[in-house]
């Protein structure tokens, strides 16, 4: 943790939750514990999956949550909050439990991301930047796995900051297009903060501050001898981008026995462009010096260009990663599953009606179980259950799709695992955040355990997310009650 990731975000949050927590004292309800999930409903992009990402500022946030004094003084101000709720507030902790789906694993729609349980006033304050951090790294991840997949095995670096939503947009959106599977980003301040390996190449002002273009690769060349890619398009990339290239690669850096070199093409026909480009670059004898292309990239216009031929061995990907220009909003909500009543052990259920069928709600304090072939590996489906559930490995599972109770399935030689692991228990966290690598290395793996049809860019295999019989007997009374 430094200096930008030491910010005290308690206010970050939405007035109603502090409104909320007022009422709660006032009504006698403080003492209830709440259980909320927070959970998507939509895959972006209408993929087969996302992927969660936001976990450790989460953790950082809960880490420093505390009202300062000049906080306290805002909401007096306000003239709506008692007196006693201000005093609980200048001693305000978070004491709760946080179960959460560690970053960088494939997740999929109604199944909880991160449950809370805690009493209620605190439970309520932490939703807004809980679903602010889940919802932007989890989008920005998801888009760029996207990418990544689409490159086919080349690098793809993240080259948006200019264009992000803000400073956080810029460095949190780094640190996630990192963990899913970016090799790189172009801001310096996510390499510092998070260790997000930064680099990059040059702009057009560079080639314009000299009087030629081959002057300017030539100084560019002696600067940065083994990280020289040359941005070949500020004039013509044929007629003088590619050939000053060749030259200064020849002239500086063969005659020291430098290899590793690179051109980049950022505007123009990028697939006949780099087609031209390699050939020029081959037929001077420089068939080792990589080709990277940028200029407002997607996975759609990747795949084209792959499948077109285009010669490009890395990308370079802006706007349309760090905004998820496509699909810009990942759509998390933050919805109350159960309440513990104070001075009460017994969980009560709670749902959330609607004529909208996406939006009722899975009741209760749940775990999640994700099953997995045996002999592949591949991962078969995730179950809901009640939380004090255990799925045995040595039985056969009927699995149901909720929604049409009648399509059944028996599943045998499988693996559960639990996805939801403990982060926060009675106010102390209990989770060793893992470096990026790891996190990142995970994701990999984890995308792995997909079957194709799941991870498909149109029309993608559905992925199962099934509840089990007592979850779904649940549900199914209380939405009887509803009706009554």
């Amino acid at each position: 943790m430094d200096a930008y990731t030491e910010r005290n975000y308690t206010l970050l949050c939405d007035f109603y939750e502090l409104t909320m927590g007022n009422a709660y004292l006032e009504s006698g309800r403080s003492g209830d514990t709440a259980y909320f999930d927070l959970f998507f409903r939509t895959v972006p992009d209408n993929g087969g999956f996302a992927i969660a990402a936001g976990l450790e500022q989460v953790i950082d946030y809960i880490k420093s949550l505390h009202f300062t004094a000049e906080d306290i003084e805002y909401l007096r101000q306000k003239q709506l909050f008692s007196e006693d709720f201000l005093s609980l507030l200048k001693d305000f902790r978070f004491t709760g439990d946080l179960y959460a789906v560690p970053e960088g694993t494939p997740i999929f729609p109604h199944e909880p991301i991160l449950t809370v349980c805690a009493p209620v006033i605190e439970a309520q304050i932490v939703e807004t930047f809980l679903l602010l951090s889940i919802n932007h790294q989890s989008l920005i991840a998801t888009k760029a796995n996207r990418i990544v997949r689409a490159a086919k095995g080349r690098p793809v670096s993240e080259f948006g900051s200019r264009r992000a939503q803000g400073a956080d947009g810029a460095v949190l959106g780094a640190r996630a297009a990192y963990i899913a599977g970016c090799s790189s980003t172009a801001c310096a301040l996510s390499d510092r903060a998070y260790s997000v390996p930064a680099g990059g190449t040059m702009a057009h002002s560079w080639v314009q501050m000299f009087d030629s273009e081959y002057d300017a690769f030539v100084t560019y060349c002696r600067t940065y001898p083994h990280q020289a890619t040359l941005l070949v398009d500020t004039y013509n990339v044929l007629k003088s981008g590619v050939p000053n290239a060749i030259r200064a690669f020849k002239e500086v850096l063969l005659p020291q026995g430098i290899t590793s070199c690179a051109i980049r093409i950022d505007s123009g026909d990028i697939t006949y462009l780099s087609r031209k480009a390699r050939k020029m670059l081959d037929d001077a004898g420089l068939p080792f010096c990589k080709i990277v292309a940028s200029n407002s990239l997607d996975e759609y216009i990747i795949e084209t260009l792959i499948e077109q031929g285009a010669k490009i061995d890395a990308f370079g990907v802006g706007e349309r990663l760090i905004t998820s220009k496509s699909a810009p909003v990942f759509g998390g909500v933050y919805k109350l599953s159960a309440v513990k009543p104070a001075g009460s052990d017994e969980i009560i259920p709670k749902i959330k009606v609607s004529e909208n069928t996406a939006k009722i709600t899975n009741p209760h304090f749940k775990k999640v179980y994700r099953l997995f072939e045996k002999e592949t590996g591949k991962a078969i489906a995730d179950l809901l259950c009640v939380h004090d559930e255990v799925i045995d490995e040595t039985q056969p599972l009927e699995l149901f799709d909720p929604d049409a109770t009648w399509k059944r399935k028996t599943v045998t030689d499988f693996i559960a695992k639990e996805l939801l692991v403990p982060v926060f228990l009675n106010g102390e966290c209990v989770y060793e955040s893992p470096d990026i690598e790891t996190i990142r290395n995970y994701c990999a793996e984890q995308i792995e355990t997909l079957w194709d049809e799941v991870k498909r860019f149109e029309n993608p295999h559905t992925y199962y997310v099934d509840l089990s019989q007592k979850l779904y007997d649940i549900k199914h009374d209380l939405l009887k009650k509803a009706r009554a």
